[in-house]
């Protein structure tokens, strides 16, 4: 019992790491322009402009949060200790994932749209404005 709950947190900090891998890569979107592109992601998907994510799997990192914020989970802590935090650790390792996989698709999706993008700044700067927010 002890090694799978070993495991499970191991591996969701592998998951948590992965996704900051990916955000933090050069010329990525940093976590704070990810953070700021969701009410955009969220908007475009329930309008239904933007086809690469669902409404379930929006919904479901709604209600991941959530779940993670909840005072009701901190009862399991408290009796559990260890199992109570790896279930909050799986989740959180899920959103992470999550957060940065819709939005690296939805920031190229932002980036290809016509009209929609415009190079700003000094000649060859790598920033672009989608709808008044800046996009790498």
């Amino acid at each position: 019992m002890a090694t799978t709950t070993r495991a499970t947190r191991l591996n969701a900090f592998r998951s948590i790491f992965s996704a900051l891998r990916i955000a933090s890569r050069p010329g990525s979107a940093g976590m704070g322009e990810r953070l700021a592109s969701l009410p955009r992601l969220a908007r475009a998907t329930f309008s239904g402009e933007y086809t690469g994510s669902s409404r379930g799997r929006l919904l479901a990192m709604v209600g991941a949060v959530l779940y993670v914020v909840s005072p009701v989970d901190l009862v399991p802590e408290a009796f559990l200790s260890v199992l109570g935090l790896a279930d909050d650790a799986v989740v959180l390792s899920w959103i992470a994932a999550a957060v940065v996989n819709e939005t690296e698709s939805f920031l190229a999706w932002e980036r290809m749209q016509p009209g929609r993008t415009r190079t700003t700044g000094r000649p060859g700067a790598a920033r672009e404005t989608v709808d008044g927010h800046v996009v790498r």
